[in-house]
């Protein structure tokens, strides 16, 4: 086959424009995922397909600042590793604030995930960021975890006192002083102490007939989160504008729902803890979880990421609820309500 000029001069264009682009490619830096956060402390550990980093902006801070905590996993995209809860295993400092970038591709094609607290010491002294615990497993194996754990980080918090004034000097005590002796009024004691145990026997009485009294309350787990919406409907959050505080209460509600309707644990769970856990339950159909997980995602974008939805998807996250909870209800297994109080996103204190 004879090849003709203009073709040769064709496939050598192709060629320059394609050692351009991989020239230009290879040019480009990644920025800096840390930000311009100096962090003094940063310890690596790794095992196996997971690398972590643990990263402390301060060893040392006084009561009035705050420290950045950064915990960083790298891991293989064969495998997938979970967090450690950090607000459980924090013992003597507040989390005042927390973010989590998005997760990206490093130079050995290892999936980085990362996430950020800031921390408040609470007194001053000697302390210790305690170790945490990361768990990995294989996507194909989800049943054989690994662990990596993390050592200590000593962190130093001082006193806003200075410790440079001077001494205090302690005046001597100066001499006896007679007290005149006060009037008796042991009466008014007996007096009050009679008082007090006719009271307490009139409430102990109420108290008492008011048990004898109560009768058990049990409804569908359905009814219950039904009452709730409408309650929601009321209070008109939407109209006032109080989104994030709407989106709160409608994803407290579903959660509450799931753990009365299939007693898993949604209320006290992150949504990437409660994902992991729902991954592996046999209680929902696939569809549902799909349903779930996109539920979950928008209404922490909501409340965390600070995005505004639009109405229809307002009306859209509520239909998702209802539709939910109509698919998935069920009689065989009621609450008690008798006395429910919850100050939980979610429930109240009656349901009607």
């Amino acid at each position: 086959m004879r090849v003709t000029y203009s073709q040769r001069v064709m496939v050598l264009g192709l060629q320059a424009l394609l050692i351009c682009l991989m020239v230009g490619g290879c040019g480009k830096r990644s920025p800096d995922r840390r930000g311009s956060i100096d962090y003094q402390v940063d310890k690596s550990y790794e095992r196996g397909p997971l690398a972590v980093h643990v990263r402390l902006e301060k060893s040392e801070l006084s009561l009035a600042e705050t420290a950045t905590l950064e915990l960083e996993a790298a891991v293989e995209p064969a495998y997938e590793v979970r967090f450690p809860t950090v607000n459980e295993i924090l013992r003597d400092f507040g989390i005042v604030d927390w973010q989590r970038p998005e997760s990206r591709l490093d130079d050995a094609g290892r999936i980085v995930q990362t996430y950020r607290y800031r921390l408040e010491p609470f007194v001053s002294g000697e302390y210790a960021v305690p170790a945490f615990t990361f768990r990995f497993h294989d996507v194909n194996e989800p049943d054989k975890t690994y662990e990596l754990a993390t050592e200590p980080i000593d962190l130093k918090v001082t006193s806003l006192l200075d410790p440079q004034r001077d001494e205090l000097v302690i005046a001597d005590i100066e001499g006896p002083v007679e007290i005149a002796k006060p009037p008796s009024y042991a009466w008014v004691w007996l007096l009050g102490a009679v008082t007090l145990m006719v009271a307490a026997a009139i409430l102990i009485l109420r108290r008492r007939k008011k048990v004898a009294a109560l009768v058990r309350i049990f409804k569908p787990a359905h009814e219950v989160a039904y009452a709730r919406l409408r309650r929601l409907v009321a209070e008109k959050l939407v109209e006032s504008g109080r989104i994030k505080g709407f989106y709160e209460r409608i994803s407290g509600i579903l959660r509450h729902y799931i753990e009365d309707r299939f007693d898993l644990r949604a209320p006290e769970r992150t949504t990437e803890e409660f994902l992991a856990e729902l991954g592996s339950a046999d209680v929902l159909a696939p569809s549902h979880k799909a349903c779930l997980e996109e539920f979950l995602t928008h209404c922490d974008l909501v409340k965390f990421a600070r995005h505004q939805p639009t109405a229809e998807q307002i009306q859209r996250t509520f239909d998702v609820v209802r539709q939910f909870i109509e698919q998935t209800q069920s009689s065989d297994r009621r609450i008690d309500v008798t006395d429910h109080i919850d100050a939980g996103p979610g429930r109240q204190a009656e349901v009607a």
